[in-house]
């Protein structure tokens, strides 16, 4: 299997360049044959990779340790089904898994576009192309996922790293990985457009689920990220602005930018450079994430070891950075990127959502500097500078309530310029719910500057999402009414959300947003913690919480021994669960790995960790209460519905479509 493998890696690069050089060569030829031949080498390189990704697959289940790949992160007391996840686990792996999903996506291009965009799918074949061929050729020449140990073959494998065999970490690295690989798509329409100078905005449209596909698994893969370190990890938290925490971020922010961005050229004809700008930005930022997590350039729990690729794709990022801004200056000089319409006034939608696209890049810059500013350091100095998590929380807090507060403003507000009206009959009434937020929040026990700012803008955020489907709904019931078809509200509100889906699905999902930043702020300001060493029976309290230290054991499981106590939980005197605290010892982990146990509730986490023991089973435990967490994870909930309902194809448009193409079909 490792020959068969490696033959497919060297065919699939081959048939690569070639689907690149043939695409490129149709593009400027205008030749349709050169173009489908250019496709269906795209398509034969997903079989190439496919059956290469399936021979590494068969050898980790098989346990074949004379892959060198295998030995490095499988041993044989390994379960199955993280045999199965190693083959993202390590680097070599999670590479070749970047490329199967590329050609998976590349080839579905193809077979989407067989009929239409043909002016641009020359060119866009050709930049897929080129990405694929880059990390087929890493995969080939640098970090081969085949190559072997011979005599060196050992009896047993390292195993997966502990940290790894976790449930999130099954799922959370492929939902990054193809939102990564997603983002390539638009990129590949983008510069398609500007390569063959074909600037209308056909691109955008063709590419707008692409987008929000990707960036809702993007989405979801920061949010399953965060909560295995919340799992995980026993510190009590969810985000350390970890450097490959930021580095799936930043094009997360770039990405929401670009989504926000190209409903202004589309309804408005402006911002096209900027859009251009935003979708090449959000892929090098991939890339660059990418680089982050497998160059070693950074210490993280997240990132692989150190290696030698990082070269690479400092190499690959420059060039196709610099390929793409060459493109865009040239049509700048023929002025066809001109806006149809200029910003007439500040107060107004087109303006509202800029300043929400500059805040958005602000907070991106401001991670990028501080993320790369210890390797900046090091790299001229010769000294690693820590950026620590209160400058991440200092520099973005401000920017984050800024962005909040414009969520509420962008999508009410007026087109071209605002009036007083409008004003008042968008906002007067959300405004009040912000302001009568105050109150309720301090008779909560709320207190602080920030934390009210921010509970108030989330009111302020709610409200607007809700006058505005009141608004919509009785507007249409008394549209209703004088064609005396009396309408109920509940049903006035869902003919209003699936007929425009794209507006009142956003809705959705800043409603997602206002729910996650309830949960950061609540348990950012007003998180718990103390440690508490008890003998068993012994009893500690923290808040209105009681827990009794019951016992502590320890047992052997498939690869490792784990240790456990038992603490019953009381809460004003009424017993809520009984809390199962480990600490696992994996034969092959070189430190203990901590398995917290975690009581979620509406309001509040009560998060306990075993730290340690003695002889007499006097145990060590740090105890976290932690408002709110539970409501990050529902708003992340809240968030991938609200995308999902925006992407669900709208049956009135696709009826009218099919009506339109049959009347196109009969005049001809």
């Amino acid at each position: 299997m490792n020959d068969f493998g490696f033959y497919c890696l060297t065919a699939a690069l081959l048939v690569s360049l070639y689907a690149f050089l043939v695409s490129i060569l149709a593009g400027k030829k205008v030749n349709p044959i050169l173009a489908q031949s250019g496709e269906n080498a795209i398509i034969s390189s997903f079989v190439l990779v496919a059956l290469a990704s399936a021979s590494l697959i068969s050898l980790l289940i098989q346990s074949d340790f004379n892959n060198e790949y295998v030995a490095s992160y499988t041993s044989l007391d390994l379960p199955r089904a993280y045999k199965i996840t190693a083959f993202w686990g390590g680097q070599t792996g999670s590479l070749l898994f970047w490329t199967l999903i590329l050609t998976v996506f590349s080839t579905i291009v193809v077979f989407q576009n067989q009929t239409k965009n043909r002016e641009l799918m020359a060119y866009v074949c050709a930049v897929l192309a080129s990405v694929e061929l880059f990390f087929l050729s890493v995969l080939t020449f640098v970090a081969p996922p085949f190559a072997t140990l011979g005599a060196q073959r050992p009896a047993d494998g390292s195993g997966l790293n502990p940290l790894l065999q976790n449930y999130w970490m099954v799922i959370h690295p492929p939902h990054l990985y193809l939102g990564f690989v997603g983002f390539t798509v638009p990129f590949a329409f983008g510069l398609a457009a500007l390569i063959s100078n074909n600037l209308n905005p056909v691109w955008i449209k063709t590419t707008r689920r692409w987008t929000l596909v990707a960036w809702l698994f993007l989405t979801a893969g920061i949010f399953m990220g965060a909560h295995w370190a919340y799992l995980e990890l026993g510190w009590g938290g969810y985000w350390a602005w970890d450097p490959v925490e930021n580095a799936s971020f930043m094009p997360w922010l770039f990405g929401t930018a670009f989504l926000h961005s190209v409903m202004i050229q589309e309804k408005k004809g402006m911002l096209k450079v900027w859009n251009l700008v935003l979708i090449v930005m959000t892929f090098e930022m991939c890339m660059f994430g990418t680089f982050l997590t497998r160059s070693g350039v950074v210490s993280s729990v997240h990132s692989f070891a150190q290696s030698n690729i990082g070269s690479f794709f400092v190499t690959f990022i420059g060039l196709s950075l610099a390929i793409s801004l060459y493109f865009l200056f040239r049509r700048l000089q023929t002025r066809q990127l001109d806006p149809e319409q200029r910003l007439t006034a500040f107060f107004s939608r087109e303006s509202s959502f800029l300043f929400n696209n500059l805040l958005f890049l602000g907070i991106a810059f401001a991670i990028f500097w501080g993320t790369v500013f210890p390797i900046v350091s090091e790299a001229v100095r010769g000294v690693k500078v820590s950026v620590s998590l209160p400058f991440f929380n200092n520099v973005t807090l401000p920017l984050a309530f800024a962005l909040l507060v414009l969520t509420g403003v962008c999508p009410l507000i007026a087109w071209r310029k605002a009036s007083v009206k409008n004003f008042k009959r968008n906002f007067l009434y959300p405004l009040i719910a912000g302001i009568l937020a105050i109150p309720v929040v301090m008779a909560w026990g709320v207190r602080g500057l920030v934390p009210v700012a921010f509970f108030c803008a989330c009111a302020f955020v709610f409200a607007t999402v809700v006058w505005e489907f009141w608004k919509g709904a009785r507007a249409r019931q008394a549209a209703k009414l004088e064609n005396e078809q009396p309408e109920p509200f509940y049903h006035a509100v869902y003919m209003l959300a699936t007929t425009n889906k794209r507006r009142y699905g956003g809705f959705i999902i800043h409603v997602g947003v206002v729910i996650v930043f309830v949960g950061i702020i609540a348990s950012s300001f007003f998180r718990t913690e103390q440690d508490f060493v008890l003998k068993p029976g012994e009893t500690g309290k923290l808040k209105s919480y009681t827990f009794t230290y019951k016992s502590f054991g320890q047992r052997r499981q498939e690869n490792k021994d784990i240790a456990l106590a038992r603490v019953d939980l009381f809460k004003n005197g009424k017993k809520l669960a009984t809390m199962r605290p480990e600490k696992h010892f994996h034969f092959k982990g070189e430190q203990p790995q901590t398995e917290v146990d975690i009581l979620s509730q509406f309001d509040e986490d009560f998060y306990i960790v075993l730290v340690g023991w003695d002889d007499a089973d006097a145990a060590t435990f740090k105890i976290y209460i932690n408002p709110m967490v539970s409501w990050i994870w529902f708003g992340g909930f809240v968030i991938a519905l609200g995308t999902l309902f925006v992407m669900v194809p709208n049956r009135q448009r696709r009826a009218l479509a099919r009506t339109m193409r049959q009347v196109e079909r009969h005049a001809a």
